[in-house]
């Protein structure tokens, strides 16, 4: 009786975590491709007169030490939120699902060299990667997303490895084998379908991992570089005026923290919905 009660808890508490987080990234991503069409101002012109204005019928949410609106450029910058954190993910998956895929369908020698490639890897933080790849090749938007890309490629590795192994011990896998299928087929028609809902949930967190880096590049002067507004750089930029004004620090600090918060309860959310055994 208690473990049905617990399992009914747990159902009922699922969507609440799913549904907020998905709403939380759809306004993100309508931020952005309402940018694509209207924005209440050019987020890149320079009004010195409008300096530092609070938030009025104007300018919604104020201006800038440029003069520029606040509005219109966190919609502009969560484009490239957005973009950042769709070519991290693609470049771990690309990178991390085959070797994870591959060591956990080659046990032994083969398994072992290659998760200790990744454990090479993982010994390096996305952010210190980003960093180094900036200081060779100069900040920007595609140092950035390359380097957090890389730099989260073993995550998908080990998630990866685990659902594999898990789906080579199945009778169905051994049957395949018994008819002489081989391991690409293998691997496309059975492991990838059955590990596709981990590796959903870790693109999830990934995605939310990466927001958060590129904002701390591009507030180290890393990351993308102006005129293309970023929310990293408009909290460097006005950091110097916190006092004076500190609405303009608010408004990117509270958009990083929605876009990261909503990946995050996305993953948990997705994480619970689709692991069978929280669901009855």
């Amino acid at each position: 009786m208690d473990d049905s009660i617990a399992e009914r808890a747990v159902t009922r508490r699922l969507p609440g975590t799913l549904v907020v987080g998905g709403l939380l990234v759809a306004l993100v991503v309508a931020a952005a491709v309402l940018s694509l069409v209207w924005t209440p101002f050019d987020p890149t012109v320079v009004d010195p007169s409008a300096r530092l204005q609070s938030p009025s019928a104007a300018h919604w949410l104020g201006t800038d030490d440029f003069g520029r609106d606040i509005a219109s450029i966190l919609l502009v910058g969560a484009r490239t939120t957005l973009l950042v954190g769709v070519v991290a993910v693609g470049v771990a998956a690309v990178l991390g699902i085959p070797v994870g895929v591959s060591a956990g369908m080659r046990p032994g020698v083969p398994d072992e060299i290659l998760m200790r490639g990744n454990d090479v890897l993982l010994a390096f933080p996305a952010l210190l990667l980003a960093i180094v790849f900036a200081a060779i090749w100069g900040g920007s938007t595609v140092t950035a997303m390359v380097a957090l890309g890389i730099g989260a490629a073993p995550a998908f590795a080990r998630v990866a490895r685990a659902g594999t192994r898990r789906v080579m011990a199945q009778d169905y896998v051994l049957a395949a084998r018994a008819c002489g299928r081989g391991s690409a087929s293998i691997a496309g028609r059975h492991v990838l379908p059955n590990i596709s809902s981990s590796l959903i949930v870790q693109g999830s967190v990934t995605f939310a991992i990466a927001v958060l880096a590129e904002a701390a590049l591009s507030y180290l002067g890393f990351g993308t570089p102006p005129p293309t507004p970023s929310w990293g750089r408009m909290l460097q930029e006005t950091q110097p005026y916190l006092y004076l004004q500190p609405m303009v620090m608010l408004w990117p600090g509270l958009a990083i923290a929605v876009t990261v918060l909503g990946f995050n309860l996305l993953g948990d959310g997705l994480r619970d919905r689709l692991d069978p055994r929280l669901v009855r």
